[in-house]
């Protein structure tokens, strides 16, 4: 009896982190087990035939790794990079054939449409060239800076949120929100401030991505603040859960289309990816294209204020329920 006593206090600890263990390598290793491309948006400019034969060649030696749209000229298949319709575009019909590709779009796709249409090219003797837009910041030339910005963000406000938990279980719920909407704020000035500080400067969208960090962090807060209020301590791990699984779902730098069905499936509706994507289009694309992931945060921070007021309100009728 006095060995199972003093075995006790060993055992919470031991589990919990086996469990944690287990459930970071599932998750990760499932993840990047065997990346393939996965619907990679590709343009093509030229004549009927050459089009044609690319796609078909693609559809059969590789089939479902690009969307193909056809372009009626390179302005407008230009413009489809411009606003993140394609990642790259394929112009034939010249003496050389020439592939362009966003680079901010991340490097495990542009490397995927690179090597791909090299390698055709190479086959039958031609020579590809390679056109970069919308290129990486200098000081940060992989995205990972801004990435980590990312992961930053939302592992701070699931922490901010478990310490106010631990010393603030009394405040109401709305100085609760008055703490994630500044925090939300600060953080997001904080996190790109720091990044353009080791970068050594995004350009002229580093208001906005500041912005759309914050959102972010507001939204998450919520949703963590709500968990908690329902369900107490599990909220945070329940928390801790869901934002794991939002990042590994984002493929982080490399990108969620080379990631297994399940969790490209996760990804549209994730923060982890939809923030990425949104500071990429805001620093590199000219804020093209952010409208779905303001929707998508917004999303999460209308669900997080929902779990708020449920969670005041079961509690509410917990305490009521207490004889006097």
């Amino acid at each position: 009896m006095n060995i199972q006593r003093r075995l006790e206090p060993f055992l919470p600890p031991l589990v919990v982190g086996l469990l944690i263990v287990i459930v970071l390598i599932g998750l990760i290793g499932t993840a990047i087990k065997n990346p393939q491309p996965h619907d990679i948006p590709v343009g093509l400019v030229g004549p009927a035939p050459a089009v044609q034969q690319i796609s078909s060649s693609f559809a059969t030696a590789a089939p479902g790794a690009f969307d193909f749209t056809t372009f009626a000229s390179e302005n407008d298949a230009r413009a489809a990079l411009d606003t993140r319709t394609v990642d790259g575009v394929l112009i034939l019909g010249s003496a050389s054939p020439h592939l362009i590709i966003a680079g901010a779009a991340g490097d495990g796709v542009t490397g995927v449409i690179t090597a791909a249409f090299t390698n055709v090219f190479k086959a039958q003797g031609a020579t590809l060239t390679v056109e970069t837009v919308h290129p990486f910041a200098s000081g940060d030339a992989h995205g990972l800076i801004l990435f980590f910005v990312v992961v930053a963000t939302l592992i701070s406000t699931l922490a901010s949120q478990a310490v106010l938990f631990a010393t603030g279980r009394n405040l109401r719920i709305g100085a609760k929100l008055s703490l994630i909407f500044v925090y939300g704020a600060l953080v997001g000035m904080t996190a790109m401030g720091m990044a353009a500080w080791i970068a050594g400067g995004y350009g002229d969208g580093f208001w906005a991505a500041a912005g759309l960090d914050a959102l972010a962090s507001i939204a998450i807060g919520a949703v963590v603040a709500g968990l908690v209020r329902l369900l107490g301590t599990p909220g945070i791990g329940l928390a801790a859960l869901l934002m794991l699984l939002s990042l590994v779902s984002s493929g982080g730098p490399v990108g969620s289309q080379l990631l297994p069905d399940f969790y490209r499936a996760l990804a549209p509706w994730t923060t982890a990816g939809q923030l990425y994507g949104a500071l990429r289009d805001a620093l590199f694309f000219d804020g093209a294209a952010l409208a779905t992931p303001i929707a998508v945060l917004g999303g999460w921070l209308v669900v997080g204020l929902l779990l708020m007021v449920i969670g005041e309100l079961a509690t509410s009728s917990r305490k009521a329920a207490v004889p006097a």
